[in-house]
């Protein structure tokens, strides 16, 4: 199964924004060094929801773009106050509204699982331009299963590293936590094509 099966409840929105529970998980350091900022050109979110990761990566890019399927999660964002460099886009993730190599950069933290990963990670490497850097930060299915989702809707660091080779990308980096898994890979600058 490809995934896709539920999305985080719009109403529960305030239990993302816990700070100390989310950077134990992936700081913001992290996420800036997997994707290598600051670069040139706009860094899109896959899977934005209220907006916690996007504010810290819009505070060191010139534009970013928040996806979400949920336009809920992005109302709960605007009340919270969204960055003038920030445009929010509904959309699913298997069907990205851009361009192709229009995204310099990208990042799903916490949402791998929720997605129909093939089409998700395809439709990101359609969108980043050559050499740039996708980072997925999940729950790992080797956790203890304390918080997040149910072990059985999580995946290895290893099953995402292979479908990110898969679609064309070469993984840089892999860290497994606890509950949590990390992968840094980067768009092929030629040949693989999604």
């Amino acid at each position: 199964m490809d995934g896709g099966q539920h999305t985080f409840p719009a109403e529960n929105a305030d239990r993302l924004e816990d700070a100390v529970a989310r950077y134990r998980r992936l700081s913001a350091e992290e996420l800036a060094w997997g994707l290598d900022l600051p670069v040139d050109g706009t860094v899109l979110e896959v899977g934005s929801g209220t907006g916690f990761y996007l504010d810290d990566v819009a505070a060191r890019v010139d534009g970013a773009l928040g996806l979400d399927v949920q336009p809920a999660m992005h109302a709960h964002y605007r009340r919270k106050g969204v960055p003038g460099n920030v445009a929010l886009v509904t959309g699913s993730g298997a069907d990205l509204p851009f361009s192709d190599a229009s995204v310099a950069a990208a990042y799903l933290t916490m949402t791998y699982h929720e997605l129909p990963r093939e089409a998700a990670i395809s439709e990101v490497a359609r969108v980043l331009v050559a050499g740039g850097r996708l980072v997925v930060a999940d729950w790992s299915a080797g956790g203890e299963g304390a918080a997040g989702p149910p072990l059985a809707e999580r995946f290895t660091a290893g099953d995402a590293a292979e479908n990110l080779r898969t679609a064309g990308f070469r993984v840089v980096h892999e860290a497994v936590r606890p509950e949590t898994f990390l992968v840094v890979a980067e768009r092929e600058r030629g040949g693989v094509e999604p």
